[in-house]
């Protein structure tokens, strides 16, 4: 017994991770959110943790060190041992010596005035000397492309920007173990490819352990050893990421996004023309399956069906109805850090525009100035006929509905109902009109049966779609929505974003920003690029990401299968597709050809 008890103990002291039988429930809930799970990890791996919303991933992330169930309230049972440690008996100070956890929401991890203060803050709290810090501190932040920034206030820096300074604030403490839940779910295309780098090459030099929880797969389908999947709770799946990644009815059933080209490859194997082993996981794989079936599977060259030439962004005519008119635009925040330097821009009655550009590029700065939250330092804005210095924001929110970045932010009512209820009254709205919308919005949104429960007891998905809800009460003629799909799984992303579409397609006009191009090569009709506060870009989405070279100055990686597009521009003739059918369609004649 003595001799099966040590053995367990070595085994422990070797293994960076394990879980044996973990149970949880929150307080006055009816189901447990983690149901006997099982789960060891081994020291220098990187495991991809995946799942749809409401899976578990983040309350199995919190009992990883500790807050689970030494702060939060609950019923845990089962054993969790973290580099050895019992973490249910190691204090959660101890703990973060060698387990390092980047939250969701970076803002609940942000504590320091300034950037360099809050990235020393842990440091400093182990009594590390001044000069260590500092070096320390300044290496740190270069890792997470924030060189310069040590004096700049915190509560000044995007969305992005906090969430480099969350992950600053855990690498500079270099922990054996980082626990990391959806890192990059605010950072530009090039900054998420940056910070998983980063990591990568940590695991590599230091054998330092990843636990990663994320929505998003092209940055890590080669970086990641194994895939875990979380469903309600359970361990469903465990195994190499190709495997999962090729298996496109797995990841449907689990709200995972598959990749583009995947799905491209996906169609092939159904039509007997490849093996599952050959379905293709990035871009050099995927040109070289299209290049060599084409012959056999394709329409022959010359008879390929070509759509018409893009059509560039027309000029705005005089006779159009204007949305928004920016004029000359220039804003300064208190400090004297300029966000927009001299913004010209018209957005028409009906558009669906996309605001897209690297973390700080000036982005929701902007579109803050179009519900008059922001006022220009100079320059006019004048939104739906309305002067934005000359009305209040409370005025300018009956006609110009805005979502915000964090839905936390907006959201305080006790229930779904009351939520909605809120912004209807302080518009003047009484009686039977204000039962009417609310019904009306919940049936539209399927929210219908949250009605009566507390948006904060719901996934971020949802309470994304319930700040949504309570801006679609108003019946807004202009919606901004910032990040509208951040924390959602696949199954949440088409929802939302089907949602905004239908509404686009009744009149509404919408300007969203988005840091995920895939849906903005989708969704958008226009695209605008924000560079230092300027518009760098603004075309159609096949124009914008047409120009992959300009991008990437601009910290912006063009859509997967745009990026092919460019790769296969000698059959394609130029032409930029944005849709995996589209691809597909190349081989719609070839189908009588028969199967491999």
């Amino acid at each position: 017994m003595e001799t099966l008890e040590t053995a367990k103990i070595i085994q422990r002291l070797e293994d960076a991770i394990e879980l044996s039988n973990i149970s949880y429930r929150y307080p006055n809930a009816v189901e447990a959110s983690l149901k006997n799970v099982s789960l060891t990890v081994e020291k220098g791996k990187f495991i991809l943790l995946m799942g749809s919303t409401g899976a578990g991933k983040t309350t199995l992330s919190l009992c990883l060190n500790g807050l689970i169930p030494q702060l939060m309230e609950g019923i845990l049972t089962g054993q969790v041992y973290v580099a050895g440690k019992n973490v249910g008996k190691t204090a959660v100070q101890s703990l973060s010596k060698v387990l390092g956890l980047v939250l969701q929401d970076p803002e609940t991890q942000i504590i320091g005035r300034t950037v360099e203060e809050d990235t020393a803050f842990g440091p400093r709290n182990f009594l590390v000397p001044l000069d260590k810090i500092k070096e320390k501190v300044n290496q740190t932040l270069a890792k997470v492309r924030l060189k310069g920034y040590n004096q700049r206030l915190t509560e000044e820096l995007s969305g992005g920007e906090k969430q480099r300074l969350a992950i600053a604030g855990v690498l500079v403490m270099e922990p054996e173990i980082l626990v990391l839940d959806e890192p990059t779910s605010e950072l530009d295309p090039i900054g998420r490819s940056e910070i998983y780098q980063t990591l990568d090459d940590l695991r590599r030099q230091k054998d330092l352990t990843i636990l990663l929880v994320e929505h998003s797969s092209e940055d890590l389908i080669h970086k990641a050893d194994e895939v875990v999947v979380l469903n309600e709770g359970k361990v469903a799946w465990r195994g190499l990421p190709a495997e999962l990644f090729r298996n496109l009815p797995l990841l449907r059933q689990w709200g995972i996004k598959p990749l583009p080209v995947s799905q491209i490859g996906w169609n092939f194997y159904e039509k007997g023309w490849i093996s599952f082993g050959q379905i293709p996981l990035d871009i050099p794989a995927t040109e070289s399956l299209i290049r060599g079936l084409l012959p056999k599977y394709g329409h022959r060259q010359g008879e390929r069906h070509k759509k018409d030439p893009l059509k560039k962004q027309e000029p705005n005519l005089t006779d159009k109805v204007k949305a928004v008119q920016v004029s000359n635009l220039i804003y300064q925040y208190n400090s004297g850090q300029p966000a927009l330097q001299g913004i010209n821009l018209t957005i028409e009655v009906g558009e669906f525009v996309a605001l897209i550009g690297q973390n700080g590029a000036g982005k929701t700065t902007l579109a803050k100035h179009f519900n008059g939250l922001l006022k220009p330092t100079s320059g006019e804005v004048i939104v739906e006929g309305m002067n934005t210095l000359q009305y209040e924001t409370y005025d300018l929110a009956r006609t110009i509905g805005y979502v915000f970045q964090n839905p936390d932010h907006q959201i305080f009512s006790t229930t779904v109902e009351k939520e909605l209820e809120f912004g209807l009254k302080n518009a003047g709205f009484k009686g039977q009109v204000i039962r009417e919308r609310i019904d009306q919005v919940l049936q539209y949104t399927g929210l219908e049966k949250f009605r009566s429960v507390h948006p904060f007891s719901l996934g971020k998905g949802e309470r994304q779609m319930i700040a949504v809800a309570s801006i679609l009460v108003l019946k807004p003629k202009l919606l901004i929505i910032d990040e509208p799909t951040t924390g959602s799984d696949w199954t949440g992303v088409q929802t939302m974003m089907t949602l905004i579409r239908n509404l686009n397609a009744a009149g509404t006009t919408i300007v969203m920003i988005s840091h995920d191009m895939d849906l903005v090569a989708q969704y958008a009709k226009r695209v605008i690029v924000l560079k230092d506060g300027g518009i760098l870009l603004d075309s159609t989405p096949q124009d914008v990401f047409s120009n992959e070279s300009l991008l990437l100055n601009s910290a912006i990686v063009p859509p997967q299968l745009c990026r092919l597009s460019s790769q296969l521009k000698d059959i394609l003739s130029e032409e930029i597709l944005i849709e995996s059918s589209e691809f597909t369609a190349m081989f719609e004649s070839g189908e009588r050809t028969g199967c491999l």
